[in-house]
């Protein structure tokens, strides 16, 4: 089973060179420290930087240089920092190619709920609302089950929805699925982790064709 630098490992396989990527609060910021180093990235925030780079090593923090998280990042050579206003233009023009999100629920056709639980306090929606409306390509960053065991990746989500039918493909803690026509599509397993226990661990419709591989981090 993997952990969370596990995920980011894996999900960083599926950034390719030239990409404007989006990264989204938690797993997600992870993803730039793991990029291979013979690609070119830009990834980008929506509180107005393009060219970030790794997490900084203690000692080396810029505290006025964060990302949407609020966590003190790194710029790499050539960044831009610019207005929110800018930030979503891009955003909302499409202009990034991939967009790495976490969420507390995955629905079998595609939809994400991740900003809120009912009853609890809300800071509000953010920029997730504008990334899952406008991004071409979105992969989730999640833990397959909650604390107690149940299912994140169900028939429908129980929780207030982010955006509709827009989630491509998912990284868990214990699978990489596509989402199909037929919904979850088991493409790889997490070392140690056997088909029946992905099966147990998902609500929604589960296709398996053929062996599936363990997944390489």
């Amino acid at each position: 089973m993997l952990d969370k630098i596990g995920i980011a490992k894996r999900i960083a396989k599926e950034v390719k060179d030239g990409y404007y990527v989006n990264l989204g609060i938690g797993i997600p910021t992870l993803v730039a420290n793991y990029v291979s180093n013979d690609i070119q990235v830009e990834f980008q925030s929506e509180n107005g930087v393009l060219g970030m780079g790794p997490f900084p090593f203690e000692g080396d923090e810029d505290a006025d240089i964060i990302n949407a998280g609020k966590q003190t990042i790194t710029t790499l050579a050539g960044a831009s920092f610019f207005d929110s206003a800018t930030s979503f233009a891009m955003i909302r023009g499409k202009h990034v190619d991939l967009t790495i999100l976490g969420a507390m629920e995955v629905a079998e056709n595609g939809d994400i709920a991740n900003w809120k639980i009912p009853g609890k306090m809300v800071k509000g929606m953010g920029g997730a609302m504008d990334l899952v409306a406008s991004a071409e390509n979105i992969i989730v960053a999640m833990m397959h089950t909650n604390r107690a065991g149940e299912s994140k990746l169900l028939k429908r989500c129980s929780l207030p929805l982010t955006g509709v039918g827009c989630v491509k493909k998912i990284v868990t803690n214990m699978a990489v699925l596509e989402v199909t026509e037929n919904g979850f599509k088991l493409l790889e397993r997490a070392p140690g982790i056997s088909i029946d226990a992905i099966k147990k661990a998902t609500e929604g419709r589960l296709e398996i064709i053929g062996e599936i591989p363990e997944m390489s981090v």
